[in-house]
């Protein structure tokens, strides 16, 4: 008859030589020239620009259609043209200026929603139904019911801003708010936190990733729809913006100078992105370790 539990036959002992230090090579070693050029994200990016420049200057070059395609240098000369001695820089003023006011006040209505949301049942109900019917419809849609409400000016302009931006940050934070552990909120309201400081204190900290994401996104909508809504009905308070000088340019079939527009756009874009929230990102979410 066979025992339940055998004890094992002992096995054998048995050393291994350590390996020779130079077979595993080294731990740390200083990194080269290249290495170390080739962590920077902005040269990385300069260099892609660069790519991007130059096969615009080729293919221009090739097609040698101006009035369709100007080449890279073409529209270089025409931006610093436009920017020392043109109206290029008061049309970007006075654009940047009108989205700032759009953009802060669809950050506020947005944080007071979803604060309501947060807080109350029926805030939640709120929140979903504005955003699953306005967050569909194109801004530029409403650009009629603008014109015809607020007239043409400033006020029309904040007022399709607000729609593009409200309901992409309201629901990233939304979705931030729901996506935080139970335990956190556990813990935030065994301290007796409720309302604003609940939110302030446990909710956005633990939901500032989706945050961040929405108010990018929130960026973007409202650059795109301040364009798109100056080069509709144009000018706005006797000053037009970057859309405004497109359209002109356009008009006068001065194509280079509609291109150094788009640059300025482009510009303005990668400003925003590499510096302001590129630096936001650096200093909250990266340095708490919520992303790599």
């Amino acid at each position: 008859m066979r025992e339940a539990n055998p004890v094992p036959a002992p096995r054998p002992e048995f050393e291994l030589a350590p390996a020779e230090t130079g077979a595993i090579g080294d731990v740390a070693r200083p990194l080269s020239a290249w290495e170390r050029l080739a962590n920077q994200l902005w040269l990385r990016r300069l260099a892609i620009l660069l790519a991007l420049c130059l096969a615009w200057q080729l293919y221009a070059s090739w097609l040698k259609n101006p009035l369709m395609f100007p080449t890279f240098l073409d529209v270089a000369n025409a931006w610093f043209d436009a920017t020392l001695r043109g109206p290029l820089i008061d049309r970007t003023l006075t654009s940047i200026r009108t989205l700032v006011i759009g953009y802060a006040c669809g950050i506020v209505l947005a944080a007071a929603f979803t604060t309501l949301a947060v807080s109350t049942q029926v805030g939640t109900d709120l929140l979903s139904t504005l955003t699953a019917m306005f967050n569909p419809l194109p801004a530029i849609a409403l650009l009629p019911l603008a014109l015809l409400w607020f007239g043409l000016g400033i006020p029309s302009l904040v007022f399709v801003i607000v729609h593009s931006v409200l309901w992409a940050v309201a629901l990233n934070t939304h979705t931030g708010f729901m996506a935080v552990s139970e335990t956190l909120r556990m813990a935030g309201q065994n301290y007796g936190l409720r309302g604003v400081p609940y939110v302030m204190k446990i909710l956005i900290p633990a939901a500032f990733p989706s945050i961040l994401a929405g108010l990018k996104i929130g960026w973007a909508f409202a650059w795109r729809t301040l364009i798109a809504a100056e080069l509709v009905f144009g000018v706005s308070s006797r000053s037009g913006g970057l859309g405004w000088f497109i359209f002109e340019n356009r008009n006068q079939l001065e194509t280079a100078y509609v291109f150094a527009g788009l640059f300025t756009v482009i510009i303005i874009g990668l400003l925003v992105e590499s510096v302001i929230f590129r630096t936001v990102e650096l200093r909250t979410v990266r340095r708490w370790g919520m992303q790599r």
